[in-house]
């Protein structure tokens, strides 16, 4: 663990980001969707499969490097390298651990589109499986196209990411995460982690990781779900922060910081029927507090077309999804009183809302402080558009300076 550099007080680096990521691209279709909204200019096709737009912006953004043109042709890549990439290769890292990789996107683009050596760590059989197929299918979508296109240098073999099922306990150090790949060179490996959008506690186990192992050299790490943050354990991380008089975030505080404002300000601006969601949703809790009293605030998803439903079906769907009893007795004219306080609700969601940034800068400042209370480089970057991904702020971390490699993006076509 790197030692005490006498901190006293936060650096206002991250302040600035932070305050920053807010006020940037706000309302600006990010340029690499002018042409189709719904494929990145910047990714070929085999790297645009099964990948959603948003998904899309975010691997191929994860912290380019401003300024560094790759030598391939522009329809292969518009930045050969991205942040991970560049903070690889600054910190002399020989391979990236990516946590809770899900179905493989960035592990599959990082390795097989960038050349680094990738371990993928997923806890869910079902997504790795699915995370190997999608290898093999771009792997053989590559081959195809070098044929098409035989003026594409291919620098290098290509390598699939090494996936691995394992769950990552934020409470204890990950052998697994820290094992190098047969193939890393002798001398052990210098590990690069990182996480896109690594959900609760598991971007907690990251930052603990990055801290108190000396095979980590940098972590490159993007939040979300901080309503799943442990409490005591995932927050306030730092000292400073939990020095101050209320620092304490309830519940229903973390859980609106994951809100997109952006999108919402879109929804009120056309005030569709689709607001009555948040409506419905409250009674529905009313529904399920009065059936299972100890059942708080059960994720209900995937119920389509909310809009075009009336409240007691949304409340008897809501339920199944729930695990109760759909056909449970339901008071239909309280239902209606709740269907008709509609407005006030979208009312006090959108107020509730106007904290979400705030709630969500504290939160990844702590971070920040954690890190550089205990002698560690750390930046927030706004990396991606707020419009398609609103957890937009990387937090990089090294153990040795930083310098001027990554000062924040002033715009996404940097």
């Amino acid at each position: 663990m790197a030692g005490s550099t006498g901190w006293t007080e936060p650096s206002t680096a991250g302040h600035t980001a932070a305050r920053d990521a807010w006020g940037r691209g706000r309302g600006q279709t990010p340029s690499e969707f002018l042409e189709n909204p719904s494929q990145s200019s910047r990714l070929t096709a085999p790297f645009r499969k099964h990948v959603r737009p948003k998904k899309q912006h975010e691997i191929q953004r994860l912290g380019e490097a401003p300024g560094i043109k790759n030598q391939w042709p522009r329809d292969l890549c518009s930045h050969l390298f991205q942040l991970v990439k560049k903070l690889s290769d600054l910190t002399g890292c020989t391979q990236v651990v990516d946590v809770g990789s899900g179905q493989g996107h960035l592990s599959r683009f990082m390795s097989l589109g960038l050349g680094l050596k990738v371990k993928s760590i997923e806890g869910d059989q079902r997504l790795v499986e699915r995370a190997q197929h999608l290898d093999q299918e771009l792997l053989q979508a590559l081959k195809k196209e070098e044929k098409r296109n035989p003026q594409v240098v291919q620098t290098g073999s290509r390598h699939s990411p090494h996936h691995v099922v394992q769950w990552v306990d934020p409470r204890t150090l990950c052998e697994e995460l820290l094992l190098p790949l047969e193939d890393s060179r002798q001398g052990g490996a210098r590990l690069l982690l990182t996480g896109l959008h690594a959900c609760g506690d598991l971007s907690v186990a990251l930052l603990r990781h990055f801290s108190y192992c000396p095979e980590v050299e940098a972590l490159a790490s993007v939040g979300c779900c901080y309503m799943k943050l442990s409490d005591p354990g995932g927050y306030p991380l730092s000292q400073w922060v939990a020095t101050l008089p209320g620092y304490e975030l309830s519940y229903r505080l973390r859980e609106g910081a994951c809100h997109a404002l952006e999108e919402y300000a879109q929804r009120l601006q056309k005030a569709g029927p689709g607001l009555r969601t948040h409506c419905y949703r409250a009674a529905l809790e009313t529904v399920i507090r009065h059936a299972q009293p100890k059942l708080r605030r059960p994720g209900v998803q995937g119920i389509p077309r909310v809009h075009e439903l009336k409240i007691e079906e949304y409340v008897q769907q809501g339920l199944q999804r729930v695990g109760l009893d759909p056909q449970l007795p339901l008071n239909l004219a309280a239902l209606r009183a709740h269907q008709a306080q509609e407005n006030r609700v979208v009312a006090f969601f959108s107020l509730a809302l106007l904290l979400a940034p705030l709630v969500e800068t504290l939160i990844l400042l702590d971070r920040l402080l954690y890190l550089q209370e205990q002698g560690f480089h750390s930046e927030l970057l706004p990396i991606f558009s707020p419009e398609l991904s609103p957890r937009n702020l990387v937090l990089v971390a090294t153990k040795g300076p930083l310098g001027q490699a990554f000062s924040v993006l002033e715009s996404e076509d940097s």
